[in-house]
């Protein structure tokens, strides 16, 4: 209990600095608070702390920190293990790690700025931005690449720049990149098939760059970081005496030793690996993905283009996951999920959410065996399911008609018939003449007089519009308005 109410004292304050309206703070610390307050949640975070304490003494890593975000709040965030073993620095919220392929997904933001201010489109061929952009191609009669491809690693492209970085530790430059391009090759068609690239989101990068005017770094930096109140979160490298920065460790090998690993610039790669950020402020990144409205401020890409980021671009052939525009989307436990992880000499991080719940989950670790989804799968089974639950708004209490059998019975109109019936104390309208009435089955919410909204479940038909039962002056339902148009009551059929 005491870490939560530490949680508690750090979290409200956090916020105070991000919204400083009084009212607002009061809103946030007041809805922290009730959330750390509820049996469940404090269980489930007493059992996560519990599990993953042992998990990191037995598997000896070195430390991580873990926040849950729920909405426009960072409900509860914590550091495990030490940000530096040597000096037994001990991890934080506000611990700073590099976040390496997260940077996608600020790129891809970037680029969907720039979409949006008409700049460039997402179909535009690389080429019409980069006309250095030759690279050979083997395959017959397939499209170029194209931006949308970047994002989507559907472009074919080579994984990486034409470099053994990943082996030297010596990144390419911007200028080094632009000149080996033209001697690598496309080792599979466009648009045939999902294939990671982090030379695709360099090349991605390198349109921010060309179409703004502004060097990447400075981009992001003005553009989202700023806006958005990300202090500690850094684009280029950090700086090596920065206080709040996490020592990277590589893996633990069979005598139990663990060397410090090399920190690198990437250079040329820093559009998809670079970046150095903390949960604190990737918490503040996260809220941005669950707000709506147009583009201003601290909403620093429109609701409408996050939308269009979570959503499925590219289907794997089995169905089993998809990329959005700079993320991964896939479906568990009927939800979508949306998220990256992250990979750099030393660290290994995650941030994954759901979109539907506007409820997420951040884990960075300092060690090359970090494991984050180890944690982020443990946290979205404990903790999640109990913040949703605590953070859900009590219903709001409908009055319902007195006597929903005055609307039941058959009606039917050129199309076919349906029945309208109460159903474990709901009025729903089947279609009884189908082989299973229950998949087309519309419930009925009533919204005023004789006025319903329409759900289905499959979401088709009239979902979300109003049923209207027209009455005469005796009570009778005359006719039965569904969106535009009407249905009939019959007396049998």
């Amino acid at each position: 209990m005491r870490d939560v109410i530490s949680i508690t004292y750090i979290v409200t304050n956090v916020w105070r600095y991000i919204y400083p309206q009084s009212t607002i703070y009061q809103e946030r610390q007041s809805t922290v608070k009730n959330l750390l307050k509820h049996q469940e949640v404090i269980s489930a975070l007493e059992l996560f702390s519990a599990w993953t304490e042992a998990q990191m003494a037995y598997r000896g890593h070195p430390g991580m920190s873990v926040g849950v975000v729920h909405d426009q709040t960072l409900v509860w965030s914590r550091g495990f293990g030490y940000a530096d073993v040597e000096k037994q620095s001990p991890a934080t919220a506000a611990t700073i790690y590099r976040i390496a392929s997260i940077t996608k997904t600020f790129t891809s933001l970037a680029v969907m700025q720039l979409r949006d201010e008409g700049l460039l489109q997402l179909d535009d061929p690389v080429r019409k931005h980069l006309p250095w952009f030759e690279i050979r191609n083997p395959h017959q009669d397939v499209p170029e690449v194209t931006i949308r491809h970047l994002l989507t690693h559907t472009g074919g492209l080579p994984r990486e720049a034409a470099f053994p970085y990943w082996s030297t530790h010596e990144f390419p430059t911007r200028e080094e990149i632009q000149q080996t391009v033209p001697g690598q090759e496309l080792p599979i068609p466009p648009a045939s098939d999902w294939k990671y690239s982090n030379l695709g989101l360099a090349l991605a990068g390198e349109i921010v760059e060309k179409v703004s005017g502004m060097p990447y770094d400075r981009y992001i930096t003005d553009k989202i970081l700023r806006p958005l109140g990300m202090e500690n979160t850094f684009v280029a490298p950090v700086p090596p005496d920065h206080p709040l920065f996490a020592t990277g460790y590589g893996r633990r090998l069979p005598d139990l030793s663990r060397s410090r690993a090399v920190y690198a610039d990437c250079k040329g790669i820093t559009p998809a690996a670079n970046m150095a950020s903390n949960v604190e402020d990737l918490a503040k990144y996260m809220m941005l993905h669950f707000r709506s409205g147009p583009r201003r401020g601290k909403q620093v890409l429109a609701g409408s283009s996050l939308r269009e980021m979570h959503r499925v671009h590219w289907l794997n052939s089995d169905w089993s996951a998809g990329r959005g525009l700079g993320f991964y989307v896939w479906r568990a436990q009927d939800r979508t999920w949306v998220g990256h992880g992250g990979s750099l000499y030393g660290y290994r991080t995650e941030i994954q959410f759901c979109p539907d719940d506007k409820v997420g989950v951040i884990v960075l670790t300092n060690a090359d065996d970090g494991l984050p989804l180890h944690y982020v799968n443990k946290a979205f089974e404990w903790i999640v399911p109990a913040v949703v639950k605590a953070a859900a708004p009590r219903p709001q209490r409908v009055v319902a008609p007195e006597n929903l059998d005055q609307y039941t019975g058959r009606y039917r109109n050129t199309w076919g018939d349906a029945q309208v019936i109460v159903h474990n104390g709901e009025l729903v309208i089947i279609y009884p003449s189908e082989e299973d009435p229950m998949l087309g089955m519309a419930t009925l919410k009533p919204v005023g007089e004789h006025t319903f909204r329409i759900e289905t479940k499959e979401r088709f038909g009239n979902n979300g519009e109003l049923a209207v039962f027209e009455m005469d002056a005796s009570g009778h339902v005359v006719r039965l308005k569904t969106g535009n148009n009407y249905i009939y009551p019959v007396e049998s059929w």
